[in-house]
């Protein structure tokens, strides 16, 4: 079964502000909600490649992507390894004016096993339904 995430938000500061906190891979334990650890385990000019490990209600599972960076507008996701069939996204910045910008995720992914696919599947969806929420929140606690 193929699962969907679409959120968007409008925020009052700029796209550079935000795509450096989202670019922040490896502080993610510190406000994304269900995030237990991140490491970057290699990075190039416009790309990296991060291990995500998420835990929630018992359900614990991590994945690698490798993510093509376009400073300060978007972050593309693909996966290089963990328990998906597919899994690809995007976190959008859309710049208005200089002061704000509006924060957009998309993510499409398949699980692998259907047997893991059902709680790994409802964890995924969960902790990414929350992201755009925890990023705004930590703007406002890093920028005000």
């Amino acid at each position: 079964m193929v699962h969907k995430v679409e959120r968007s938000a409008l925020v009052n500061y700029s796209a550079q502000q935000m795509f450096d906190l989202i670019n922040d891979i490896e502080a993610y334990p510190q406000f994304m909600d269900g995030c237990v650890g991140a490491k970057i385990l290699a990075r190039g000019d416009d790309w990296l490649e991060a291990r995500l490990e998420l835990s929630k209600a018992g359900v614990s599972q991590s994945f690698v992507t490798r993510n093509q960076l376009q400073p300060p507008l978007c972050m593309m996701l693909s996966l290089v390894d963990g328990p998906f069939k597919f899994l690809t996204g995007a976190w959008r910045f859309t710049p208005l004016g200089d002061k704000a910008c509006k924060v957009s995720l998309s993510l499409e992914f398949e699980l692998g096993n259907r047997l893991l696919g059902l709680a790994a599947g409802k964890l995924f969806e969960a902790v990414s339904n929350r992201q755009v929420d925890s990023l705004c929140a930590r703007a406002k606690h890093i920028y005000q």
